[in-house]
């Protein structure tokens, strides 16, 4: 056999045999038994059995089916009684018409009643006398014996029903009831009730058809025609905890994949369940898809409303920036994880809703990397980011002037390193750098490590400066945002107000990877997203207050999925901060304020600082002096405990903590108050934390 697939290969030109080359000998044109040997590509299996997980699913399904029947008809069951006895006596009474006509030998009377009535008309004829009386003797004979036989089995029938055992009695009259039901059981009639499953529990491709129709995506049909139907390319079969379909559109109604999308939640009303709980994509060509084709699954719940799951970050000794950062989890459970190397990240949406938690993630990625330099700016001052002092090379706390001045500052900063870093590139050879873009190699050979650019609370920036100062840190921030990747910058934004001031145009549209929380509209939700991402189904409005750390992750112009995002609570994202500081103190790139920082070096050396002494020098570190006042309402911002706190309290604190004022009044803009120098606070420090600096 392999002789006689192979040889005409060998005889065929040389033309012939250079354009099969990569062809298979079975599927080469010249094989006279290709068309015999060709195997097909369609598979064996439906869709549902080709992994035992979907096998398991459906079997599930199959099992949650039945036992919903089961316990809807057992309820109903004494309302099925009342029916069936109702029937049986219907069945009975037509059984009893059915037969006496037989009993009386009706067949008989006709031809009696006929010789009868022609007896009566020539009463002198013999023969016609005779017939009758003989016809009549034959119709009550017939009675007799069919009236004894009957009377004879119903007896002989109830002395064996008598002497039978209490199965057998029951059994006879479940047959004889039912074969009473089933006479009188009319055909518009019903025994059992039509129960319907609710979606969460089946779903089948009329429901989809109906929905679709009902939403205007098919045209409705005429008479009894229904009109035309989705093609289901797979399913509905179970997947996970949901309903699982892939199907397009049908030809001639002018819609497409995009007209679907666009109308998530009045499918969702259609189908009876949360637009939440629908989850469609357009399915493209190299899926194998067109424009037409869609993927949808509905969830049997809310897919969003579970515990979240841990970070796996948190378990991690180290990680590397250049693998994609573990984020959280879609509907099903699959897990979702960002590339940001060479990317850039804004994150909105309402206070409260876990934005600052999902920020940090990518944050928390960059510390287990000891080659990635972290600048953060903390606009709102609190204690999210305040152990980033541990590792940061510059932190910015709040949102006052001096925070402001210094924020300035670092934009600075990171516009003169990043075009050292460009001169450094276009320098290097092409084996080295043969895209002008960072390398691992690089990274350590030259010391350019990535620089991790994470603003919170841009907003409050935004405010905090008049329209020239603003502009200028847009200016600056959209050009870290643009030309930064390359040199190996990766910004991280985020603002909780997703309007035209507090999130530019200029800034937002050239983020890559977004991500919204909860928002109170479509145009809020497209000011993070991207315009027109809500009409693609991209719409973080359709989150609810529950949906916390829930929220809509845009990589892509056409990607986007629904993420609840893992879970990284304060305390675990400190001690991250920690195990950040361990790393680059061992690799040797510890730099900027969190090399010399005191609060810092105190918590990496075990000393135990006054909390209060150790808040004061965060509050006052872009600072060298400040009046009482404005400490006490810093610290308040920092954490509520000191709302109750006045300068009398503070200066016991401090003095306990041994503090010594060189001056009990400060002059600030021409105000000499009340207030505190930051060396005096420093001068309090440990000595040998005052050593390691």
């Amino acid at each position: 056999m392999t002789d006689l697939l192979i040889k005409p290969l060998q005889d065929a030109p040389q033309d012939a045999q250079d354009a099969t080359g990569d062809v298979e000998a079975v599927d080469r044109p010249d094989n006279p038994l290709a068309d015999w040997l060709t195997v097909p590509d369609a598979p064996i299996l439906p869709a549902w059995a080709r992994n035992w997980a979907s096998v398991r699913a459906n079997s599930g399904a199959f099992v949650k089916v039945t036992w919903w029947h089961g316990r809807y008809h057992a309820l109903r069951s004494p309302k099925y009684a009342v029916k069936v006895i109702g029937y049986s006596a219907r069945g009975a009474y037509r059984g009893g018409r059915r037969l006496w006509p037989v009993l009386a030998a009706d067949d008989h009377t006709r031809a009696v009643k006929a010789l009868r009535a022609q007896a009566k008309a020539k009463p002198d004829d013999v023969v016609t006398a005779a017939q009758y009386a003989v016809a009549h003797r034959q119709r009550t004979e017939t009675r007799r014996w069919r009236w004894g036989t009957a009377l004879g089995l119903a007896a002989a029938s109830a002395v064996a029903l008598h002497y039978a055992s209490l199965g057998l009695q029951l059994a006879t009259g479940c047959m004889a009831c039912g074969g009473l039901t089933a006479i009188g059981w009319s055909d518009e009639a019903q025994i059992l009730d039509h129960g319907t499953p609710p979606l969460r529990i089946a779903m089948d491709a009329q429901q989809l058809n109906d929905a679709l129709r009902a939403t205007g995506l098919l045209k409705p049909g005429k008479g009894d025609d229904e009109g035309p139907k989705v093609n289901c390319i797979m399913g509905p079969l179970r997947d996970g905890n949901g309903w699982a379909v892939l199907f397009d559109l049908p030809k001639g109604g002018g819609k497409t994949a995009a007209d679907v999308l666009a109308k998530r939640t009045a499918i969702a009303a259609e189908l009876g369940v949360d637009e939440i709980q629908v989850i469609m994509s357009r399915v493209r060509a190299v899926a194998g898809g067109n424009a037409g084709r869609v993927s949808m699954w509905v969830a049997d719940d809310d897919p969003y409303l579970a515990a979240p799951t841990a970070s796996p970050l948190e378990a991690l000794d180290s990680f590397s920036i250049w693998d994609a950062v573990p984020f959280g989890q879609d509907a099903r459970g699959n897990r979702v994880s960002i590339p940001i190397v060479w990317q850039s990240m804004f994150f909105g949406g309402l206070p409260r809703r876990g934005k600052t938690f999902s920020q940090r993630l990518l944050t928390a990625a960059g510390l287990l990397d000891p080659y990635v330099r972290h600048y953060v700016c903390d606009f709102k001052g609190g204690q999210d980011w305040i152990q980033m002092r541990q590792v940061a090379h510059r932190l910015v706390l709040g949102a006052e002037e001096d925070a402001i001045v210094a924020f300035r500052a670092l934009l600075k900063e990171l516009l003169a390193e990043m075009e050292r870093r460009f001169a450094l590139l276009r320098g290097l050879p092409t084996s080295i750098c043969p895209e002008g873009k960072l390398t691992p190699e690089i990274v350590k050979r030259y010391n350019m490590p990535f620089v991790l650019f994470t603003v919170d609370e841009l907003q409050e920036a935004f405010l905090a400066v008049d329209d020239q100062e603003r502009e200028e840190i847009i200016n600056d921030m959209a050009r870290i945002a643009r030309r930064g990747p390359a040199a190996g910058f990766i910004s991280n934004y985020a603002s909780q107000r997703p309007d035209a001031k507090s999130v530019p145009t200029k800034l937002r549209e050239i983020i890559t990877i977004r991500y919204s929380t909860q928002v109170t509209d479509q145009t809020s939700s497209d000011m993070v997203l991207g315009k027109g991402k809500a009409a693609q189904g991209a719409d973080a409005s359709v989150l609810s207050e529950e949906h916390k750390g829930v929220g809509v992750l845009v990589t892509g112009p056409a990607s986007f999925v629904t993420v609840k995002a893992d879970m990284l609570e304060t305390a675990g994202f400190n001690a991250m901060c920690s195990k950040g500081r361990t790393l680059r103190e061992q690799a040797g790139t510890l730099t900027g304020e969190a090399a010399s920082d005191p609060g810092a070096i105190a918590e990496a050396s075990g000393v135990t600082v006054s909390p209060v002494l150790s808040d004061c020098l965060a509050v006052m570190r872009h600072s060298p002096k400040l009046h009482t006042a404005d400490i006490l309402a810093r610290l308040e911002n920092l954490d509520e405990d000191y709302g109750d706190w006045d300068a009398e309290r503070l200066a016991k604190e401090l003095d306990d903590a041994g503090v010594k004022r060189t001056t009990k009044q400060v002059n600030i803009g021409g105000k000499n108050l009340a207030g505190y120098r930051r060396e005096d606070l420093e001068a309090a420090m440990p000595a040998e934390l005052l050593d390691a600096r």
